[in-house]
């Protein structure tokens, strides 16, 4: 499952957006109707995780935590209690609960971001301002794109 492109979108009075037809498709051709948001741990967006794709992470977390350790416990408890689960609705909107929309820094414009197999919900302010120029990015991509010896 690939989530592919950049979509301009609002959310109303409520927190409610809708999610972009190519998005819905993609969820539908999987048979995701369930759905995971939360903030993401590095940058102050959303992220909005297929419930496949969200079990994936957490079977991944919890093979690292150590019943046994206080620490890796938390970290994982943190991890799940910033989720929320939702669907979408007839109209293929899905609500963002007010404190993750405070968290992200959300007021009515967003930006829809496809990236592999999950989907970034952003602010107009943080989107602006998390992208490289143009002549970094590319610097930085050929960088990472280079043989390695």
């Amino acid at each position: 499952m690939r989530f592919l492109g950049n979509i301009e979108a609002k959310a109303d009075a409520k927190g409610r957006v809708f999610l972009p037809a190519t998005f819905r498709k993609v969820l539908q051709a999987e048979g995701e109707e369930r759905l995971v948001l939360r903030r993401d741990v590095y940058k102050k967006c959303l992220i909005l995780y297929p419930w496949s794709v969200w079990n994936d992470r957490i079977d991944t977390l919890l093979s690292r935590v150590n019943e046994f350790d206080d620490e890796s416990q938390m970290v994982f408890r943190q991890f799940v209690s910033a989720a929320e689960e939702l669907t979408l609705d007839g109209n293929g909107r899905f609500l963002i609960p007010r404190r993750l929309l405070q968290a992200a820094g959300i007021d009515q414009s967003v930006h829809i971001i496809g990236v592999n197999n999950t989907i970034e919900i952003w602010s107009d302010a943080e989107y602006e301002a998390t992208f490289f120029p143009d002549a970094e990015f590319a610097t930085k991509l050929k960088a990472m794109m280079a043989p390695r010896s």
